[in-house]
């Protein structure tokens, strides 16, 4: 750990048990100043064990203990050393269970506790952060989230509709593997730990498993994954885990702390905005901060300047300890050392790699500007196409598009970007841009300063009833490096709602709007920017059987001819936010 400790000598407490409003026992580590007094608390509730988690495997209840602060990680309900049914999401806010508000009033009501409660973690640590707001504990103070989410079917589990599918297996079979215990039928239990341990080995082999459901490894003992996949549309199952729902319910302050090629980027966004907009009084209101950086999930605070396979240099760093440490020290402790004067918003550019202050998100300043898919030759993208991106509208009439095959049997592969695989966050995509369609724009006199949220606008057909549509933006350097800078996907039947999805009808051109969420990115003089577009971007997610069935129980599907028209009519584009 870079941070150094404080002054205190610590004191930890193992396996202390603290009940819920049921009567199960959930278990916490605690360390403690080893000083006579009541103190400030800080709480992380990990599924992940709280002796390996994001917080203590870095060193977090010393550190923060030696600077005058009771620090408490617990495993959640059925995790590791707690008791009952661990249920994603489900005992964490303001359901029948509260383990979140019990946990934050046991604290309070503790003898070394000086009643002021602060939480801190990141993703499933931060969701449940996030879903503790709803039931408002009296004794939380403030909070700080480190990338997590603010719809569970969103940024979680469906995108756009379509399956996060390396990501849910290899977590599915990860954390059933560490649960093998208590999954195990009685007699069974060293039978189910060498399965899961096996598949939680092999989840490359499953990812390419047809299909997805059910899955040998996990069947008939993780009855929450089957409800994901029984659950493809938004609707009242996932209504339930929103934190959504709840922003005008929040009462305290909240950092907001999120990177830019992150799974959960969108959910870190869309909670700042709603709180900052929506909370119960003008002090949470004012108190919501977001701090967006250029790494993947979890980056290592010992190495903040590298993601993917680009060095964002030192200034990329933070002081990951001291940052939350002012942070909770004038929010808890009563220090006034100046966080409330500062602007609300934090943002690194890539580019130009360098910290930004904004008074808003998205920045009041950008003017969203549509590049065009256009016709000709940009003679720098080995493609289908090699087409063109432009700022001038296509003049064009009649039916002029591009098409390709979308097969199933044999998606496109993807390759970088907001994940939790090992090749996340920026790389470079020519490797995986001879099969699809790329739009280049010629070499850029100036430079372009894309900074806020970024969307593609297709006019496209397809001959099946339902497809997906890709869309990812690079930035071309002068030596045709095309790095990925954000990306997005659209199932298809989903365009108009994600409640109640509607077949295609083949053939027929429609218009689409694939989120790619957002950056803060500069393209230099001497670069080119790129869009590419195709129908799959697989293991990532998970390949579409063009049905329009519930893709989770497919094992086959028709090739779908797609069309992605670019004439003055149907003039698809991306639309860009520019500073």
């Amino acid at each position: 750990m870079n941070n150094s400790l404080g002054n205190l000598d610590v004191i930890v407490e193992r396996n202390v048990e603290v009940p819920m409003r049921d009567g199960t026992l959930l278990r916490a580590d605690i360390w403690r100043p080893d000083l006579a007094g009541q103190f400030p608390v800080l709480i992380e509730r990990t599924p992940y064990d709280k002796t390996a988690s994001s917080e203590s495997s870095l060193g977090a209840g010393e550190y923060y203990a030696s600077h005058g602060y009771v620090t408490v990680i617990q495993d959640v309900r059925g995790r590791f050393a707690s008791d009952g049914l661990f249920y994603p999401f489900r005992d964490d806010g303001d359901g029948e269970n509260q383990d979140g508000y019990d946990t934050v009033e046991w604290a309070a009501a503790q003898p070394w506790s000086n009643k002021k409660i602060g939480t801190i973690g990141g993703s499933y640590s931060g969701a449940t952060q996030y879903r503790m707001l709803a039931t408002q504990p009296p004794h939380l103070v403030a909070q700080f989230v480190r990338q997590s989410s603010s719809d569970y079917y969103i940024e979680w589990v469906y995108r756009s509709g379509v399956f996060e599918h390396g990501f849910n297996i290899s977590w599915t079979l990860k954390h059933a593997s560490t649960n093998a215990v208590k999954l195990a039928p009685e007699g069974m239990e060293d039978e189910v730990v060498t399965r899961l341990t096996k598949a939680s080995d092999d989840y490359q082999k499953w990812l390419e498993h047809v299909p997805i459901s059910p899955l040998p490894p996990v069947a008939d003992l993780q009855d929450w994954f089957v409800d994901w996949m029984d659950h493809p549309n938004q609707g009242e199952y996932w209504n339930e885990f929103s934190i959504v729902r709840s922003h005008d319910r929040v009462d305290v302050p909240i950092h907001h702390f999120g990177s830019w090629y992150d799974c959960f980027l969108r959910g870190t966004l869309e909670n700042y905005v709603g709180m900052r907009s929506k909370a119960v009084n003008k002090q949470a209101r004012s108190g919501q901060r977001l701090t967006i950086g250029p790494w993947v999930h979890n980056p290592s605070p010992a190495d903040m300047r590298t993601s993917g396979e680009v060095d964002f240099g030192e200034q990329a760093k933070l002081g990951w300890f001291a940052t939350r440490l002012r942070w909770f020290d004038h929010w808890l402790k009563g220090i006034d050392n100046g966080i409330e004067q500062e602007k609300p918003v934090k943002l690194f550019t890539m580019g130009v790699n360098k910290w930004r202050e904004f008074s808003e998100w998205p920045p009041a300043e950008i003017s969203y500007t549509p590049f065009y898919l256009s016709n000709g030759r940009s003679g720098s993208a080995q493609s289908l196409n090699d087409g063109v991106l432009s700022r001038t509208m296509p003049d064009g009439f009649g039916e002029v598009f591009d098409e390709y095959q979308s097969d199933p049997e044999n998606p496109i592969r993807s390759f970088g970007g907001g994940h939790l695989g090992d090749d996340n966050g920026p790389r470079d995509q020519r490797g995986y841009e001879d099969n699809v369609l790329t739009y280049t724009t010629d070499i850029l006199e100036e430079a372009l300063d894309v900074t806020g949220p970024v969307k593609a606008v297709l006019h496209a057909s397809s001959t099946a009833i339902d497809t997906d549509w890709v869309a990812r933006v690079t930035d071309v350097h002068p030596d045709g490096t095309s790095m990925l800078i954000c990306d997005g996907i659209l199932r298809a039947r989903f365009k108009d709602s994600f409640e109640d999805p509607i077949a295609l009808i083949p053939h027929m051109p429609m218009e689409f709007e694939i989120d790619l969420w957002a950056t803060s990115h500069v393209f230099q003089k001497g670069h080119r920017v790129r869009v590419a577009i195709a129908s799959s971007s697989f293991p990532r997610w998970d390949r579409n059987w063009q049905t329009g069935r519930n893709n989770a129980y497919e094992s086959s599907g028709p090739v779908a001819d797609n069309r992605v028209f670019r004439d003055a009519v149907r003039s698809s584009h991306v639309l860009l936010p520019l500073l």
